[in-house]
């Protein structure tokens, strides 16, 4: 097949169904920043993934609970998702974000920590412990705790407990976390059946199980059928798979399709945290059917934009009398009533309405695009829009 193990289909969940691939978008915090849900529905997202460990800290799983679930706090109609905490674990832990590990590293240690950072969160068999970035404070996530936030939030999709590391842990601490990993994650499927048993008016959560095992094919292997064989007290596995992971990006391919071929079919695959639009393309054709990423959102709060001709910055002084769109061929909100001038202006003088106008546009174009592969792939033409589309892309950078 012209586009490998790429594919299209169907999620259903509770608020309706996700057509694959698809770009899930980031809202961490029960928001996507600086832009109206409603805004997000009309530019045509199909889902939003919120970050279970910053809702627990603020303001509270048991808030959200209280108000109706994740979708309707925030008042998103639609399918949702939350991820575990177990990005916190290395974030908090080595102070490292995920795009940085996306960089090839030659050093390997297991107690390393970004210049500059203090290690909030620290890690044994049966959870980690950290210090809360807000406040200070110490708090305890394990299988049962994440698993019970999550039923709380109430999202349609939620992931297992998961340990994250870094490109610099070495090998033996990796294959040490890949089991961890599997230990967590049997029981979070234990803790998921025993909650979904106690509330069974609740709308079904779907459990995704993360797999991990950085750059090495072995225990990507190895990681993925660890979580395949798992069962609940019903016999049940898990719903559908995420992979997770600190990634070299010019690994990144070969990586998701190691998983993918040792994943069911019949299961829906989330690629977790990847950003460039190459990325994308890559990720699908390779197995992923969605993918989550904050790119699109924080590079435009700092002027960034995305153009058929590659990413560009507003703030240059090319685009002060710019009275054109961002795009011509751009149907989002943005580009059909504001100019590359204004947007210039809105930055400059620093106003808040940049970030909104800008996430818009980013959050469109990342859409689209997936919307075009997966358009593609169902064509058989698959080959044809990825040249077109990365041609442009790159060449214009």
């Amino acid at each position: 097949m012209e586009s490998g193990l790429g594919r299209t289909g169907r999620i259903r969940t509770p608020h309706g169904d996700i057509r694959t691939p698809a770009f899930i978008a980031v809202g961490t915090k029960a928001t996507v920043k600086a832009v109206l849900p409603e805004a997000m529905t009309e530019l045509g997202a199909q889902a939003v993934l919120a970050n279970a460990y910053h809702l627990y800290l603020q303001p509270g799983s048991d808030i959200v609970e209280e108000a109706g679930g994740l979708g309707a706090f925030m008042n998103w109609p639609g399918p949702t998702f939350t991820d575990s905490g177990g990005f916190q674990v290395l974030s908090l832990g080595a102070g490292f974000k995920k795009v940085l590990a996306m960089e090839s590293v030659s050093m390997q240690a297991d107690d390393v920590i970004a210049a500059g950072k203090e290690r909030l969160a620290h890690v044994d068999d049966d959870g980690v412990t950290f210090k809360s970035h807000l406040d200070g404070s110490r708090h305890r996530f394990t299988p049962e705790v994440s698993m019970g936030i999550q039923h709380r939030l109430g999202a349609d999709i939620i992931f297992a407990f998961d340990e994250l590391t870094t490109l610099m842990n070495t090998r033996g601490y990796q294959e040490g976390s890949v089991e961890r990993t599997r230990l967590w994650a049997q029981r979070c499927l234990d803790e998921h059946h025993r909650l979904a048993a106690e509330r069974p008016g609740r709308p079904r959560q779907a459990l995704f199980g993360v797999v991990q095992g950085a750059q090495y094919e072995d225990l990507r292997r190895q990681a993925a059928k660890g979580l395949v064989a798992l069962e609940d007290a019903d016999g049940g596995g898990f719903d559908g798979y995420g992979i997770g992971g600190a990634l070299e990006k010019r690994n990144l391919g070969a990586i998701v399709g190691w998983v993918s071929e040792e994943l069911p079919e019949d299961k829906p695959r989330h690629l977790l945290g990847i950003s460039e639009p190459e990325d994308l393309f890559v990720a699908v054709e390779n197995g992923a059917d969605t993918f989550d990423c904050v790119q699109p959102s924080r590079v435009a709060r700092n002027a960034a934009l995305y153009a058929p001709d590659g990413r560009f910055n507003i703030t240059t002084a090319r685009n002060r009398r710019d009275f054109g769109p961002i795009d011509a061929d751009c149907d989002c909100y943005t580009c059909a009533h504001y100019s590359r001038a204004y947007l210039h202006h809105l930055f400059k003088a620093k106003e808040h309405l940049a970030a909104t106008l800008a996430t818009i546009h980013n959050e469109r174009f990342t859409v689209r695009m997936v919307d075009g592969i997966r358009m593609a792939i169902d064509r058989g033409e698959y080959a044809e829009y990825k040249q077109e589309v990365l041609g442009r892309f790159a060449g214009g950078k």
